[in-house]
């Protein structure tokens, strides 16, 4: 008699028609373990999506112009790469020298692979500085090659002490059509002796900054590191048409007011694709100080940050103020990344600052361990001099926050206004903290606004129906 054995798949397939209870309730059991423990998107998807082939760009803020007529290299004027000899006065000759061809095609200096050791230089018009793969251009440690020159109309001061302040390293006043790029070539201000005399109190004038642009016009900074500035990494004040791309700008975490990139009353600047560690604001929109940014009533306006990540463990990501009393107005703040940070996003003002902020977009931001994601500050007490005017408060008008994610947060949104100013049209929608504690709630005063889709849930300050219609889910 011939035994019939009974296959694994001809088992499976008699079970799949006629199926028992059991296997019913295995399966409803598995699907419904599933559905609790799997995330909403599958886990190949909760990565950063990939950018597009084509990502938005305001580079065109720039005008290319035709290759430089003149190239020269910064070892034709007599410098020496070998990190000790100083080269102050072979930058000084190149810049001499390329000012000539100004309006004859313009120059180019490169700088090859080395260490080139340097007080402040000047640059000029229709120039472009070219840092070679393996160039450092590294800054002289003695004070007296970091001159001093006027305060800034706007500030009326040097921003840390009164009179003038030091020059930065690079400088430019009255200049256009201006490239400072590289192969990823450094500049590093060796800023510890800058910061340690700030510790001490035995500083005597404002520290200068890594790179400053005065008036100029067309200007590109791309494709380079900077790193250890003293003060204010890059800071293009009273310019225009400024592009700053693809940059790493470093500084210990603990170095003082080492922002990374402050546009101040400027206009048509792009901020996108750069990486920044500081112990400051990575990004910090400002416009004057107190009454002399109202007098010189010089805003800074259409600026776009884009693509910007790093971590600052004092400041923010992005800051607007609190020297803002010339206005802040049409700001564009999109795909910022920041992580280990003290806020992700914050606008600071105080009484005495005037000036307004307006029209403000701040959106797709994500955060990790940020302490708190969204603030409004005031209260810094930080005046120039007697003359400010303490009936002189700021304007806040127009300000969306949207399409934000923050994991760990310790903290709910903290937005304090300013007390006799009009703080208004503020809108927030789509903003998911977790970590938060579902009883913490957001902390609000002088201020009015409407939120949607908000958690944790929004004050009370941020329920006024008359701004619903424009802030509407999307």
């Amino acid at each position: 008699m011939e035994s019939h054995k009974t296959t694994f798949p001809a088992l499976l397939l008699a079970t799949c028609k006629r199926p028992s209870f059991a296997l019913i309730f295995l399966l409803f059991t598995l699907l419904t373990f599933l559905s609790l423990h799997l995330p909403v998107r599958p886990v190949w998807l909760l990565a950063a999506p990939h950018p597009p082939p084509h990502p938005t760009t305001c580079a065109a803020f720039f005008r290319h112009g035709p290759p430089r007529k003149v190239v020269r290299s910064i070892q034709d004027f007599g410098g020496v790469g070998d990190g000790t000899t100083s080269n102050t006065e072979s930058f000084r000759r190149a810049i001499l020298y390329m000012q000539r061809f100004q309006n004859r095609g313009g120059g180019q200096l490169n700088i090859p692979a080395g260490t080139w050791l340097t007080g402040s230089f000047n640059l000029t018009s229709n120039f472009t500085l070219f840092l070679q793969h393996g160039a450092v251009i590294l800054a002289s440690q003695d004070p007296k090659e970091w001159p001093i020159i006027e305060a800034l109309p706007s500030y009326g001061r040097g921003r840390e002490r009164l009179g003038g302040r030091h020059i930065s390293l690079i400088h430019g006043n009255g200049i256009s059509n201006v490239v400072i790029t590289g192969q990823n070539g450094t500049v590093d201000g060796q800023g510890k002796m800058w910061w340690e005399l700030w510790w001490n109190r035995t500083l005597e004038h404002t520290r200068g900054h890594l790179l400053e642009l005065m008036n100029s016009d067309n200007v590109l900074i791309s494709n380079l590191t900077f790193r250890n500035s003293p003060f204010w990494t890059i800071h293009p004040v009273y310019c225009r048409n400024v592009v700053i791309k693809g940059m790493t700008i470093l500084a210990p975490l603990n170095a003082p007011n080492t922002d990374g990139i402050d546009p101040d009353s400027s206009s048509n600047v792009c901020i996108e694709d750069n990486y920044i560690e500081s112990g400051d604001d990575l990004v910090a929109i400002k416009s004057g100080w107190d009454q002399y940014g109202i007098t010189v009533a010089h805003p800074c306006t259409n600026i776009i940050v884009r693509r910007i990540s790093g971590t600052t463990p004092t400041c923010s990501g992005v800051g607007i103020g609190s020297e803002m009393s010339g206005g802040i107005s049409n700001i564009t703040i999109e795909n910022l990344h920041v992580w280990d940070s003290a806020a992700g996003v914050r606008i600071k003002s105080d009484k005495g600052r005037g000036g307004y902020v307006a029209n403000v977009s701040i959106s797709d931001i994500r955060m990790e361990r940020v302490k708190i994601p969204i603030r409004f500050s005031r209260g810094s007490n930080d005046h120039p001099d007697d003359g400010w005017d303490p009936k002189a408060v700021p304007i806040f008008k127009d300000i969306l926050v949207s399409n934000v994610v923050s994991i760990n947060s310790t903290k709910a949104p903290v937005l304090e206004g300013v007390e006799g100013s009009s703080f208004e049209g503020l809108c927030f929608k789509n903003i998911t903290l977790h970590g938060v504690a579902l009883s913490t709630r957001w902390r609000c005063e002088y201020i009015s606004g409407f939120a949607t889709e908000v958690f944790p849930v929004p004050c009370l300050e941020l329920r006024n129906n008359s701004y619903s219609s424009w802030c509407s889910p999307s």
